[in-house]
């Protein structure tokens, strides 16, 4: 499934509406060149959480987990495995995979030698629209999930539909 986010407002929701079905055990890969709108997504995703901190991008200390106030609510790990150089060294983070959520950029090479079940969105700026990456432009978003477990993929589907549905 593929959505035209039109607003770095409407990726945010987009993030916001996906964290709010994510749950412990989850893991979310995003996959997109620079100024793709990776960053913009984790900001809304992790408004899902009510976390303690922040969402930032973590590209200097390459994993960064933020608790929720809510103590219902897991923990959010976002990773960025742009200086990572292998799924070994990824698995070296030694990240609590049960009981949080995982978002993680970059990560797409290593999720099959890592993951049993991942849910990868591939974030894509229209070509020609010049440098500026501040600029509100609208990005691709693909949905892809990955594994044998049918109710995860659902899930998400389930999840962009809605938002689909929300942006006609």
């Amino acid at each position: 499934m593929t959505l035209v986010i039109p607003t770095s407002a409407q990726m945010e929701a987009l993030g916001l509406a996906l964290g709010e079905i994510a749950q412990a055990g989850d893991v979310v890969v995003l996959t997109g060149e620079l100024g793709a709108g990776k960053t913009t997504f984790a900001r809304g995703f992790g408004e899902a959480f009510d976390l303690d901190t922040p969402v930032s991008s973590p590209t200097f200390i390459v994993a960064r987990t933020h608790r929720s106030i809510d103590p219902e609510k897991p923990a959010l790990v976002h990773v960025d495995a742009y200086r990572v150089g292998s799924a070994a060294e990824f698995d070296e983070l030694d990240l609590d995979y049960s009981t949080s959520v995982v978002l993680a950029e970059w990560a797409a090479a290593y999720a099959p030698e890592l993951f049993d079940q991942w849910v990868e969105l591939i974030l894509v700026r229209a070509q020609g629209t010049g440098d500026d990456f501040d600029e509100d432009q609208p990005r691709e978003v693909s949905l892809i999930t990955h594994g044998d477990a049918p109710e995860h993929s659902a899930r998400y589907h389930a999840a962009m539909e809605h938002f689909r549905v929300s942006l006609d």
